[in-house]
């Protein structure tokens, strides 16, 4: 099977079961998704949605965050992960959103990575979701499933993996893919016990097939 094969396989099964995938963080504008996804790092989506409807309700748009201090967002945010930084982050986003980009979310790369808190893969899930633009955010859902199943030659990086992902995946398809390949590693593919039982994918998965090889 050539890569190119297993790719179209993998995303026709995709487009078949998990056509409509979006992201699971909630939100209601671009500013409450940016703030969703600075706190979702290296945090489940569930606590994210547990935390921000009082954040978002207190905080309804930037001016009101940027005006505030770390420590006063620290007590909305502090059952996530690293809520010290994601504080400080949250209002010098804010502060930079209101000084520089008259309080809207940008929506091209360099502005975004400019932003305190956003990442090269934060700023592509807000190029994917907010303004649908072909884009790949590699998380570590993406990461491992792409390796796994054979997409990714063992990148070693998140930006191998995204490289090699939007060189074989139609661009009208990358932001899908995006959410298929998360949702697929969370909750089939998972990082310590996948269960290859339940997945649509095994006859086009190199770990399936090395681990069937391997019992015979």
């Amino acid at each position: 099977m050539t890569k190119r094969e297993r790719y179209k396989n993998v995303l026709n099964w995709f487009q078949e079961h998990a056509g409509s995938s979006v992201t699971e963080l909630n939100y209601n504008n671009n500013f409450q998704l940016l703030t969703a996804v600075i706190l979702s790092a290296q945090c489940t989506d569930k606590r994210v949605n547990m935390i921000t409807p009082k954040l978002f309700k207190d905080f309804p748009i930037p001016e009101v965050m940027a005006n505030s201090s770390p420590e006063e967002v620290f007590d909305y945010i502090k059952s996530c992960s690293y809520p010290n930084n994601k504080a400080k982050n949250l209002v010098n986003m804010a502060k930079i959103l209101v000084s520089d980009f008259n309080s809207e979310v940008p929506s091209d790369m360099n502005s975004l990575i400019s932003i305190p808190g956003v990442g090269r893969k934060t700023a592509n899930v807000m190029l994917a979701v907010a303004f649908d633009t072909p884009a790949m955010p590699v998380d570590t859902h993406v990461f491992r499933v792409s390796n796994r199943i054979g997409l990714t030659n063992n990148s070693k990086t998140p930006i191998e993996t995204e490289k090699e992902l939007v060189k074989y995946i139609p661009e009208h398809l990358l932001s899908k893919a995006h959410h298929w390949l998360i949702l697929h590693g969370r909750y089939i593919c998972k990082a310590r016990s996948p269960l290859c039982e339940k997945c649509g994918l095994t006859s086009w998965c190199k770990y399936y097939q090395n681990n069937q090889i391997g019992e015979h």
